[in-house]
């Protein structure tokens, strides 16, 4: 694309970013089955209402090797729940975004269902980020946007809806209310940083920004809850947010360098949680 863009420009072809959104989708497709398995074990597990044994052995999200995105000239090597990089002060985390925060003491869901609704309004957040980016494009506010570009936001989207609605599968299982909207204290400040955006690199480093969120939280989740199905389904889900998060650090022109052992200092609070 040409350089009249805010001073923007896409640093790796349309092609190579189609095979990456290409492999991201194929990858997506082979944990979907995991996914629901691991949803489903977990809504079983709060049906019990039985207290978990302290002896519980806990799954372990794999051996964290980074996997690579065939993309031509270019490998993306990537860690299971995400990658390392120069990339810029994190624009959607309010201070004190540790997950040692608690929500509010008349929030109704309690237990692992404090980590469950928070995951399922982080899920909701993205899918309105995108949603809004999109729009935006549209609208021509962000310049000239490469196709792909636009392809591979639909694509993220499309599958943090999906993960979003196994989330509420899990809610709706133990008797709690779906979340369809963003209960989030953050959002208000994500939505500003986002209308203000005027670049497609703008944006790509605001959903960068949430991405990297997702995936840490989801990794604090796999040792932080007590049920092998929360366990699993976090599990499940992170390796898709470390590819989205992998394929933005290359729409930024930043290679993202795998770590063997991810921090989670941007890992989300249930304490940003409204209800």
């Amino acid at each position: 694309m040409s350089a009249g863009n805010g001073g923007w420009e896409l640093p790796i072809s349309e092609g190579e970013l189609s095979r990456l959104t290409r492999d991201l989708d194929q990858a997506h497709q082979e944990y979907l089955p995991r996914m629901h398995a691991a949803a489903a074990e977990l809504t079983e597990e709060l049906r019990d209402t039985q207290p978990e044994s302290a002896g519980v052995e806990r799954l372990r999200m794999g051996s964290r090797r980074g996997f690579l995105l065939g993309a031509g000239g270019v490998a993306a090597a990537m860690a299971l729940a995400a990658c390392s990089s120069s990339s810029t002060k994190n624009a959607v985390a309010a201070p004190g975004d540790s997950m040692s925060g608690s929500p509010s003491a008349s929030s109704m869901y309690t237990g692992d269902l404090q980590l469950v609704a928070l995951a399922t309004a982080l899920e909701n957040q993205a899918v309105g980020a995108y949603a809004a980016a999109l729009s935006a494009a549209k609208a021509g506010k962000l310049g000239t946007v490469p196709p792909a570009v636009g392809t591979f936001a639909t694509t993220a989207m499309a599958q943090h809806a999906d993960h979003a609605k196994a989330w509420n599968a899990i809610l709706t299982g133990a008797g709690k209310p779906a979340i369809s909207n963003v209960p989030l204290s953050n959002q208000a400040a994500t939505l500003k940083a986002l209308g203000a955006a005027t670049s497609a690199g703008a944006v790509a480093q605001l959903a960068l920004d949430l991405e990297n969120q997702a995936a840490q939280t989801y990794l604090y989740a796999t040792y932080s809850v007590s049920s092998a199905g929360g366990i699993a389904t976090a599990a499940s889900i992170a390796p898709v947010e470390a590819m989205h998060a992998s394929i933005l650090y290359f729409v930024l022109g930043q290679y993202p360098v795998p770590d063997d052992f991810l921090p989670t200092d941007k890992a989300a609070s249930p304490s940003l949680l409204t209800v």
